[in-house]
């Protein structure tokens, strides 16, 4: 029973309520014997001790009784959209319970006062049946307010617990879908050095490669890391590129020390490079030039467009990728500008607190 069993009591009134019973039902018991056992003619102790006591015992037969009344019906209706039902037949049931118990009570206690030799008749009487069901309102109107508070806030944490699963399995999808965009690149490339160099530089390409695949790995499923661990990937993506490229592909770092330690998201910086490398001319008389610098808390990747004449099938995961893991980690969005001489990527660099607070522990 809710009454003996803690996690009942929590589970049906948000909260345990013995104490509050407890200091309840003295406060009240006190309250009453004021307003309505004032008489002169009980002025000895006897006469007070008996008053209050019948105070106090009116006062547990109406809070436990429409106490367990409204757990029953909050058994019965736990959905929000019977809390009207329930409230409405509470307020009844609180009516009614008040009047039997004034009733059978008065009657009850009547009877046992009088075996102890004291004259006592009882009568049902408006003016005190009102205040009683005044007060009595007001202390299950407290419940009603615990309660549907705690529901609230269950609700609202369960709601962001869905969305923390549904946006971590977005996330989950969306980085599985830029590893094998890298590897299906990656090993263009590897066919590229095969049919055009020696199998010592395809096997060193693949030495590398296989550092890169390593770092990958280690990075785990981290959604946002370090802005030094993402350059030492994309630094060691661009040796591999390289290979085949040799001095044609230029990239200019200017990233200072104390950026080093913001956070970016894994695989955005390589995204970049590998894109700029996709789609634009790189050859002896036309190097690729990539700058990698940072402004304030942004990362901007530039490089002049040297579109080819005949352009790679793009899978447009790219951007895309990129785009959709700032929105859905940090609320943020890169800035991509093409002014048909130069495309730039400006990319957010993060900080802890710009998480969103749901998915702050997703790397744990």
């Amino acid at each position: 029973m809710p009454l003996f069993n803690k996690q009942k009591r929590i589970q049906y009134l948000g909260f345990d309520d013995v104490r509050s019973c407890l200091i309840g039902i003295a406060i009240i018991s006190f309250i009453t014997n004021y307003l309505f056992n004032t008489t002169p003619e009980r002025n000895t102790f006897d006469l007070i001790f008996i008053g209050y006591a019948v105070n106090v015992f009116f006062t547990i037969c109406y809070w436990l009784l429409i106490r367990n009344i409204l757990i029953f019906l909050r058994k019965k209706y736990p959905d929000f959209k019977d809390d009207k039902k329930r409230i409405s037949i509470l307020f009844l049931s609180l009516v009614c319970t008040v009047v039997i118990v004034d009733y059978v009570g008065g009657e009850l206690t009547a009877r046992v006062i009088r075996l102890f030799g004291y004259y006592s008749s009882h009568r049902v009487e408006l003016k005190v049946l009102i205040p009683i069901m005044i007060i009595t309102i007001m202390v299950m109107a407290i419940y009603e307010a615990i309660y549907l508070y705690n529901r609230l806030k269950k609700s609202i944490r369960e709601e962001e617990q869905a969305k923390q699963v549904m946006i971590q399995a977005q996330l989950d999808t969306l980085r599985n879908q830029a590893r094998p965009h890298f590897l299906f690149n990656s090993l263009n490339t590897l066919r590229d050095i095969i049919d055009q160099d020696s199998k010592e530089d395809a096997k060193g390409f693949v030495d590398n490669l296989s550092d890169v695949y390593r770092f990958i790995i280690e990075s785990g499923n981290s959604n946002i890391i370090s802005l030094e661990k993402e350059l030492k990937f994309a630094k060691a993506y661009i040796h591999i590129q390289s290979e085949r490229f040799g001095e044609n592909l230029q990239v200019h770092w200017n990233i200072p020390e104390d950026k080093l330690s913001i956070m970016i998201v894994p695989m955005s910086l390589q995204l970049l490079l590998e894109n700029a490398i996709k789609h634009n001319v790189v050859s002896r008389s036309k190097p690729l030039i990539i700058s990698v610098s940072t402004e304030e808390d942004r990362l901007v990747v530039c490089n002049k467009i040297q579109a080819k004449s005949t352009q790679t099938p793009s899978t447009k995961i790219g951007l895309k990728n990129i785009e959709k893991r700032y929105q859905l980690i940090a609320d943020k969005t890169p800035l991509i500008t093409n002014d048909g001489e130069h495309f730039i990527v400006i990319l957010p660099l993060l900080h802890s607190s710009n998480q969103k607070k749901n998915y702050e522990n997703s790397n744990r």
